[in-house]
Protein backbone atom coordinates (compact mmCIF):
# COMPACT_ATOMS: atom_id res chain seq x y z
CA UNK A 1 0.00 0.00 0.00
CA UNK A 2 1.14 3.62 -0.39
CA UNK A 3 2.27 5.80 2.47
CA UNK A 4 -0.68 6.35 4.82
CA UNK A 5 -2.43 9.59 3.72
CA UNK A 6 -2.18 11.21 7.16
CA UNK A 7 1.54 10.48 7.25
CA UNK A 8 1.96 11.64 3.66
CA UNK A 9 0.37 15.01 4.49
CA UNK A 10 2.76 15.54 7.38
CA UNK A 11 5.81 14.48 5.35
CA UNK A 12 4.81 16.84 2.52
CA UNK A 13 4.62 19.73 4.99
CA UNK A 14 8.09 19.19 6.44
CA UNK A 15 10.44 22.10 5.74
CA UNK A 16 13.72 21.55 3.98
CA UNK A 17 16.62 21.10 6.40
CA UNK A 18 18.45 24.36 7.07
CA UNK A 19 21.77 24.82 5.30
CA UNK A 20 24.99 24.28 7.14
CA UNK A 21 25.98 21.93 9.97
CA UNK A 22 23.38 20.37 12.22
CA UNK A 23 23.01 22.29 15.48
CA UNK A 24 21.90 19.94 18.30
CA UNK A 25 20.76 22.82 20.50
CA UNK A 26 18.43 24.21 17.83
CA UNK A 27 16.89 20.81 17.05
CA UNK A 28 16.46 19.98 20.74
CA UNK A 29 14.75 23.30 21.42
CA UNK A 30 12.38 22.72 18.51
CA UNK A 31 11.50 19.26 19.83
CA UNK A 32 10.87 20.50 23.34
CA UNK A 33 8.70 23.38 22.08
CA UNK A 34 6.22 20.84 20.69
CA UNK A 35 5.77 18.82 23.89
CA UNK A 36 2.13 18.95 25.04
CA UNK A 37 1.30 20.56 28.35
CA UNK A 38 0.97 18.06 31.25
CA UNK A 39 -2.79 18.59 31.37
CA UNK A 40 -3.09 17.43 27.76
CA UNK A 41 -1.27 14.13 28.28
CA UNK A 42 -2.78 10.68 28.74
CA UNK A 43 -3.68 10.40 32.44
CA UNK A 44 -2.28 7.51 34.46
CA UNK A 45 -2.47 6.45 38.09
CA UNK A 46 0.97 7.92 38.73
CA UNK A 47 3.86 9.63 36.91
CA UNK A 48 6.92 10.35 39.04
CA UNK A 49 10.41 11.59 38.30
CA UNK A 50 13.25 9.89 40.13
CA UNK A 51 17.02 9.48 40.01
CA UNK A 52 18.59 6.05 39.64
CA UNK A 53 21.86 6.10 41.56
CA UNK A 54 24.01 3.62 39.66
CA UNK A 55 27.60 2.67 38.92
CA UNK A 56 27.19 4.78 35.78
CA UNK A 57 26.27 7.80 37.88
CA UNK A 58 22.95 9.45 38.61
CA UNK A 59 20.51 8.63 35.80
CA UNK A 60 17.19 10.52 35.57
CA UNK A 61 14.19 8.23 35.13
CA UNK A 62 10.46 8.80 34.91
CA UNK A 63 8.23 6.11 36.41
CA UNK A 64 4.77 5.54 34.94
CA UNK A 65 2.26 3.56 36.98
CA UNK A 66 -0.77 2.58 34.88
CA UNK A 67 -3.22 1.69 37.64
CA UNK A 68 -3.27 0.77 41.30
CA UNK A 69 -2.05 -2.80 41.82
CA UNK A 70 -0.04 -4.90 44.23
CA UNK A 71 2.69 -5.65 41.68
CA UNK A 72 3.67 -4.99 38.09
CA UNK A 73 5.84 -6.18 35.30
CA UNK A 74 8.57 -3.64 34.56
CA UNK A 75 9.34 -2.18 31.15
CA UNK A 76 12.47 -0.03 30.84
CA UNK A 77 12.10 2.28 27.84
CA UNK A 78 14.83 4.09 25.88
CA UNK A 79 13.72 6.97 23.66
CA UNK A 80 14.97 7.51 20.12
CA UNK A 81 16.61 10.56 18.58
CA UNK A 82 19.79 9.54 16.73
CA UNK A 83 21.62 9.43 20.08
CA UNK A 84 21.59 13.24 20.41
CA UNK A 85 17.90 14.15 20.39
CA UNK A 86 14.89 13.08 22.42
CA UNK A 87 14.25 13.34 26.14
CA UNK A 88 11.97 12.19 28.92
CA UNK A 89 9.53 14.91 27.82
CA UNK A 90 9.60 14.45 24.04
CA UNK A 91 8.77 10.75 24.40
CA UNK A 92 6.54 11.06 27.45
CA UNK A 93 3.49 10.18 25.32
CA UNK A 94 5.09 6.91 24.18
CA UNK A 95 5.87 5.84 27.74
CA UNK A 96 2.33 6.69 28.83
CA UNK A 97 0.79 4.69 26.01
CA UNK A 98 3.03 1.73 26.79
CA UNK A 99 2.04 1.78 30.45
CA UNK A 100 -1.66 2.17 29.71
CA UNK A 101 -1.77 -0.59 27.10
CA UNK A 102 0.54 -3.16 28.71
CA UNK A 103 -0.30 -2.68 32.38
CA UNK A 104 3.44 -2.71 33.08
CA UNK A 105 5.12 -0.08 35.19
CA UNK A 106 7.29 1.82 32.71
CA UNK A 107 10.64 3.42 33.49
CA UNK A 108 11.73 5.89 30.84
CA UNK A 109 15.46 6.60 30.96
CA UNK A 110 16.97 10.07 30.54
CA UNK A 111 20.32 8.80 29.37
CA UNK A 112 23.27 11.03 28.50
CA UNK A 113 23.36 12.11 24.86
CA UNK A 114 26.06 12.74 22.28
CA UNK A 115 28.01 14.83 21.48
CA UNK A 116 28.40 16.23 25.00
CA UNK A 117 28.74 12.71 26.38
CA UNK A 118 30.86 10.37 24.24
CA UNK A 119 30.14 6.70 23.65
CA UNK A 120 29.46 4.59 25.68
CA UNK A 121 27.94 7.02 28.22
CA UNK A 122 24.35 6.74 27.00
CA UNK A 123 24.49 2.97 26.63
CA UNK A 124 26.01 2.60 30.10
CA UNK A 125 23.19 4.70 31.55
CA UNK A 126 20.58 2.50 29.89
CA UNK A 127 22.12 -0.73 31.15
CA UNK A 128 22.67 0.72 34.61
CA UNK A 129 19.03 1.81 34.76
CA UNK A 130 17.88 -1.75 34.03
CA UNK A 131 20.11 -3.15 36.75
CA UNK A 132 18.89 -0.42 39.13
CA UNK A 133 15.25 -1.27 38.39
CA UNK A 134 15.83 -4.93 39.13
CA UNK A 135 17.68 -4.04 42.32
CA UNK A 136 14.87 -1.77 43.53
CA UNK A 137 12.03 -4.14 42.76
CA UNK A 138 10.50 -3.69 46.20
CA UNK A 139 10.21 0.07 45.79
CA UNK A 140 8.80 -0.33 42.29
CA UNK A 141 6.36 -3.13 43.24
CA UNK A 142 7.96 -5.34 40.60
CA UNK A 143 6.45 -8.81 40.36
CA UNK A 144 9.98 -10.25 40.16
CA UNK A 145 9.16 -12.07 36.94
CA UNK A 146 8.61 -9.81 33.92
CA UNK A 147 11.34 -7.33 33.01
CA UNK A 148 11.31 -5.95 29.47
CA UNK A 149 13.50 -3.49 27.62
CA UNK A 150 12.08 -1.44 24.77
CA UNK A 151 13.22 1.37 22.52
CA UNK A 152 12.42 3.17 19.29
CA UNK A 153 14.96 3.94 16.57
CA UNK A 154 18.29 4.63 18.33
CA UNK A 155 16.54 3.63 21.55
CA UNK A 156 16.03 0.28 19.85
CA UNK A 157 19.79 0.15 19.32
CA UNK A 158 20.23 0.58 23.05
CA UNK A 159 17.55 -1.99 23.90
CA UNK A 160 19.19 -4.65 21.72
CA UNK A 161 22.66 -3.81 23.05
CA UNK A 162 21.48 -3.83 26.68
CA UNK A 163 19.90 -7.27 26.18
CA UNK A 164 23.24 -8.52 24.86
CA UNK A 165 25.24 -6.90 27.66
CA UNK A 166 22.97 -8.46 30.27
CA UNK A 167 23.33 -11.88 28.68
CA UNK A 168 27.11 -11.60 28.59
CA UNK A 169 27.16 -10.51 32.24
CA UNK A 170 25.00 -13.42 33.32
CA UNK A 171 22.21 -11.03 34.30
CA UNK A 172 19.30 -13.17 33.22
CA UNK A 173 16.37 -11.09 34.49
CA UNK A 174 15.43 -9.51 31.14
CA UNK A 175 12.51 -11.51 29.78
CA UNK A 176 11.56 -9.52 26.64
CA UNK A 177 13.05 -7.04 24.21
CA UNK A 178 10.85 -4.76 22.08
CA UNK A 179 12.46 -2.92 19.19
CA UNK A 180 10.50 -0.30 17.25
CA UNK A 181 12.04 0.41 13.80
CA UNK A 182 15.48 -0.10 15.37
CA UNK A 183 18.77 1.22 14.05
CA UNK A 184 20.84 -1.96 14.25
CA UNK A 185 23.59 -1.36 11.69
CA UNK A 186 25.32 2.00 11.79
CA UNK A 187 27.22 1.23 8.59
CA UNK A 188 25.05 3.27 6.22
CA UNK A 189 26.46 1.95 2.94
CA UNK A 190 23.42 1.90 0.64
CA UNK A 191 24.53 -1.41 -0.80
CA UNK A 192 23.90 -3.20 2.49
CA UNK A 193 20.09 -3.18 2.47
CA UNK A 194 17.51 -2.72 -0.27
CA UNK A 195 15.38 -0.50 1.97
CA UNK A 196 18.18 2.07 2.12
CA UNK A 197 17.70 2.49 -1.63
CA UNK A 198 13.96 1.88 -1.96
CA UNK A 199 13.05 4.31 0.82
CA UNK A 200 15.90 6.75 0.30
CA UNK A 201 13.77 9.87 -0.20
CA UNK A 202 10.28 11.16 0.31
CA UNK A 203 9.29 9.38 3.53
CA UNK A 204 10.55 11.66 6.31
CA UNK A 205 13.77 9.95 7.37
CA UNK A 206 16.06 9.95 4.34
CA UNK A 207 19.04 7.72 3.70
CA UNK A 208 21.30 10.68 2.96
CA UNK A 209 20.54 12.06 6.42
CA UNK A 210 21.52 8.95 8.35
CA UNK A 211 25.26 9.59 8.39
CA UNK A 212 25.15 13.28 9.38
CA UNK A 213 22.48 12.74 12.05
CA UNK A 214 24.34 9.83 13.60
CA UNK A 215 27.72 11.56 13.27
CA UNK A 216 27.46 13.05 16.76
CA UNK A 217 27.43 9.51 18.15
CA UNK A 218 29.90 7.94 15.75
CA UNK A 219 32.37 10.81 16.06
CA UNK A 220 32.24 10.43 19.85
CA UNK A 221 33.90 7.03 19.62
CA UNK A 222 31.08 4.66 18.62
CA UNK A 223 32.55 2.23 16.08
CA UNK A 224 29.94 0.82 13.64
CA UNK A 225 31.83 -2.49 13.66
CA UNK A 226 31.26 -2.86 17.42
CA UNK A 227 28.23 -5.09 18.16
CA UNK A 228 27.28 -2.76 21.01
CA UNK A 229 26.98 0.01 18.41
CA UNK A 230 25.56 -2.14 15.59
CA UNK A 231 23.85 -5.06 17.35
CA UNK A 232 23.29 -6.90 14.07
CA UNK A 233 27.06 -7.48 13.93
CA UNK A 234 26.96 -9.68 17.03
CA UNK A 235 28.01 -13.13 15.85
CA UNK A 236 26.29 -15.28 18.48
CA UNK A 237 22.69 -14.35 19.23
CA UNK A 238 21.84 -17.49 21.15
CA UNK A 239 20.40 -17.05 24.61
CA UNK A 240 19.04 -13.53 24.06
CA UNK A 241 15.54 -12.76 25.34
CA UNK A 242 12.49 -13.18 23.10
CA UNK A 243 12.05 -10.23 20.77
CA UNK A 244 9.28 -8.23 19.16
CA UNK A 245 10.54 -6.14 16.25
CA UNK A 246 8.20 -3.70 14.54
CA UNK A 247 9.34 -2.26 11.23
CA UNK A 248 7.81 0.27 8.82
CA UNK A 249 7.19 -0.35 5.14
CA UNK A 250 8.66 3.01 4.08
CA UNK A 251 11.67 3.16 6.41
CA UNK A 252 15.29 3.08 5.19
CA UNK A 253 16.07 0.99 8.31
CA UNK A 254 13.34 -1.60 7.60
CA UNK A 255 15.51 -4.39 6.25
CA UNK A 256 18.13 -4.42 8.99
CA UNK A 257 15.40 -4.81 11.61
CA UNK A 258 13.82 -7.69 9.72
CA UNK A 259 17.18 -9.35 9.12
CA UNK A 260 17.96 -9.11 12.83
CA UNK A 261 14.70 -10.84 13.60
CA UNK A 262 15.55 -13.62 11.19
CA UNK A 263 19.00 -14.00 12.68
CA UNK A 264 17.48 -14.25 16.15
CA UNK A 265 15.15 -16.99 14.97
CA UNK A 266 18.05 -18.79 13.30
CA UNK A 267 19.83 -18.70 16.68
CA UNK A 268 16.85 -20.28 18.39
CA UNK A 269 15.49 -17.06 19.91
CA UNK A 270 11.73 -16.55 19.86
CA UNK A 271 11.35 -13.48 17.61
CA UNK A 272 8.26 -11.90 16.08
CA UNK A 273 8.78 -9.41 13.27
CA UNK A 274 5.85 -7.29 12.08
CA UNK A 275 6.06 -4.85 9.20
CA UNK A 276 3.49 -2.07 9.46
CA UNK A 277 2.13 -1.30 6.01
CA UNK A 278 1.93 2.34 4.93
CA UNK A 279 4.11 3.46 7.85
CA UNK A 280 7.35 5.41 7.92
CA UNK A 281 10.20 5.62 10.39
CA UNK A 282 8.98 6.96 13.71
CA UNK A 283 5.38 5.88 13.33
CA UNK A 284 5.05 4.69 16.93
CA UNK A 285 6.28 8.00 18.35
CA UNK A 286 4.72 10.34 15.78
CA UNK A 287 1.62 8.60 14.48
CA UNK A 288 0.42 6.43 17.33
CA UNK A 289 -2.84 8.41 17.22
CA UNK A 290 -3.72 6.74 13.90
CA UNK A 291 -5.71 3.57 14.70
CA UNK A 292 -3.64 1.37 12.39
CA UNK A 293 -0.48 2.35 14.26
CA UNK A 294 -1.91 2.46 17.76
CA UNK A 295 -2.06 -1.28 17.15
CA UNK A 296 1.69 -1.29 17.85
CA UNK A 297 0.96 -0.72 21.54
CA UNK A 298 -1.62 -3.51 21.57
CA UNK A 299 0.81 -5.85 19.86
CA UNK A 300 3.42 -4.98 22.47
CA UNK A 301 0.94 -5.79 25.25
CA UNK A 302 0.10 -9.15 23.66
CA UNK A 303 3.78 -9.97 23.28
CA UNK A 304 4.55 -9.13 26.89
CA UNK A 305 1.57 -11.20 27.98
CA UNK A 306 2.85 -14.16 25.98
CA UNK A 307 0.01 -14.14 23.46
CA UNK A 308 0.35 -14.72 19.75
CA UNK A 309 0.92 -11.30 18.17
CA UNK A 310 0.17 -12.01 14.54
CA UNK A 311 3.59 -11.19 13.08
CA UNK A 312 4.30 -13.30 10.02
CA UNK A 313 7.53 -15.05 9.14
CA UNK A 314 7.87 -12.95 6.00
CA UNK A 315 7.86 -9.76 8.06
CA UNK A 316 4.44 -8.62 6.92
CA UNK A 317 1.33 -7.66 8.81
CA UNK A 318 -2.29 -7.08 8.09
CA UNK A 319 -2.33 -3.85 10.11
Amino acid sequence: MPLHPDIARVVASLPAPPPGPIDPAVLRADEESRVPAPADRLPLFGVDDAVAVTESGEVPVRVYTPAEADSYGLLVYFHGGAFFLGSLDTHDHVARALAAETGFKVLSVGYRRAPEHPFPAGLEDCYAAVRWAAGHGGELAWDGERLAVAGDSSGGTFAAAVAAMAHDDGFDRITHQVLYYPSLDLDFDEGRYASLRENATGFGLETAGLAPFNAFYLDSGADPADPLVSPIKREDLTGLPPALILTAEFDPLRDEGELYGQRLRDAGVDATVTRYAGANHGFVAHFGWIPEYAAAFRETAEFLAGAETGGNDDGSTDE
